[in-house]
């Protein structure tokens, strides 16, 4: 029944498109639901292809009719993501003595969603060698390739990844963002940016390929971002790994408009990198409860601490907590750090993607082409997209908005003073 209410939805937004005219609405949903049904779908096709020749036809051998029998001939009908055998009606003007089509057959004929249940089943880990005997659910069923099922991935992964990579973001009122990279091997890496609307939604925004996340490659993907319609005339909450070409190119591109907050536990660990491991989970515990602080005042205090104690032990990790320190306490700073905390302290929500990215993409023991490690990415993501819940604290994301822009107008006024004088 689910697979219909969808077959359903999807003539509905077709008819909205003005792709169906209303009097091919009935038609084209009784054979979408024809073929949705496997097999009591090849008994509905016969009878609906039998109807069709009878309304033709009329009575048998009625006078002055030009349409009459002509036999049966054998064929083929897609049933779901199969094909099926059947003998087929056939008629025959008596005029022209030529063969009359079968708009239901015709319509049988036609794949409709099968490009879309091939990406399906091999994306969810079906394997293109063992997908024949995955589809061959019935006896009659025939004629699933594996070079078929490739094609058919190869064509609806090429819309998908054509569908992320052109999707218009100027509908979107998108108040924070997130960045990451997913690595593929040591020389490929797939970023990522998801974005979080007013309302906490969480949207796929784009992706883009490189070796490295250096700040031209991140310039380059904001500006793509800008060019679709992402809305930067508002300040945007950028949560990032601390990565430095990730924060020199969110500066570059966007500027003050940029408001960004370094990963929190990639800070921590960063730290403890450099202690011995005797002393790593003292520190650990010292540096998520002063993180924890819920006052800018208070966490900076506690992080004052710590940094005196860790002088003595080793002076390069004193080094890696003051590198990007006030960044690691935006959101104390804001104020918001109580209402907010859960969802944007660190970069957990686009590793969350990754991760289900990597329920996916893993099972790929080797990568031919750029083009097909994309395509691969653009059709997860669009699959995990719907799966992806709000942001915790939805609520206070207009506060978090009003936050930053008060904060834009104390670092703008400064500089409007300081070019008057």
């Amino acid at each position: 029944m689910k697979r219909i209410s969808k077959i359903k939805q999807c003539i509905k937004r077709m008819q909205e498109a003005g792709e169906l005219r209303a009097e091919e609405l009935k038609f084209e949903e009784r054979m979408a639901m024809i073929q949705a049904l496997v097999p009591l779908g090849i008994a509905a096709a016969a009878d609906e292809m039998r109807q069709e020749a009878n309304v033709l036809i009329g009575e048998l051998y009625e006078r002055g009719k030009r349409l009459g029998p002509w036999g049966m001939n054998r064929g083929s009908i897609c049933l779901g993501d199969q094909k099926v055998r059947m003998k087929i009606p056939r008629i025959r003007d008596r005029r022209t003595n030529e063969e009359v089509s079968l708009a239901s057959y015709g319509r049988l004929q036609r794949p409709g969603v099968l490009e879309e249940m091939a990406l399906k089943r091999v994306i969810n880990g079906i394997s293109m060698s063992k997908y024949e005997d995955a589809a061959l659910s019935v006896p009659e069923t025939f004629g699933i390739s594996r070079a078929s099922v490739s094609r058919r991935w190869i064509r609806a992964s090429a819309k998908k990844l054509a569908a992320l990579n052109e999707r218009n973001l100027a509908g979107l009122d998108i108040v924070a963002m997130f960045l990451d990279g997913k690595h593929f091997s040591t020389e490929h890496e797939i970023l990522v940016a998801l974005g979080v609307t007013i309302t906490g939604e969480k949207v796929i925004l784009g992706m883009i390929e490189t070796s490295t996340e250096n700040h031209k490659v991140c310039r380059d993907f904001i500006r793509k971002l800008i060019e679709r319609g992402l809305h930067a005339e508002e300040p945007i909450f950028c949560v990032v790994d601390g990565g430095k070409g990730l924060h020199k190119g969110l500066e570059e591109e966007l500027g003050g408009q940029a408001v960004i907050q370094r990963c929190q536990w990639h800070k921590r660990e960063n730290v403890l990198d450099y202690l011995p491991k005797s002393l790593k989970d003292e520190f650990r515990r010292k540096l998520q409860n002063a993180y924890e602080q819920p006052m800018y005042e208070e966490a900076k205090k506690e992080l004052g601490k710590i940094k005196a104690e860790l002088r003595p032990i080793n002076l390069s990790a004193v080094s890696s907590l003051e590198e990007g320190f006030e960044e690691t306490l935006t959101l104390h700073r804001l104020g918001l750090f109580q209402e907010l905390g859960t969802s944007f302290k660190t970069t957990n929500a686009i590793e969350n993607v990754n991760s289900l990215l990597g329920e996916y993409t893993d099972r790929v023991d080797y990568w031919k082409t750029s083009e097909q490690r994309q395509r691969w990415v653009a059709s997860a993501l669009l699959e995990i997209e719907p799966r992806l819940r709000k942001v915790k604290g939805y609520q206070h994301l207009r506060v978090l908005r009003a936050a930053m822009m008060r904060e834009a107008m104390k670092r703008k006024n400064p500089m409007e003073l300081k070019a008057a004088a």
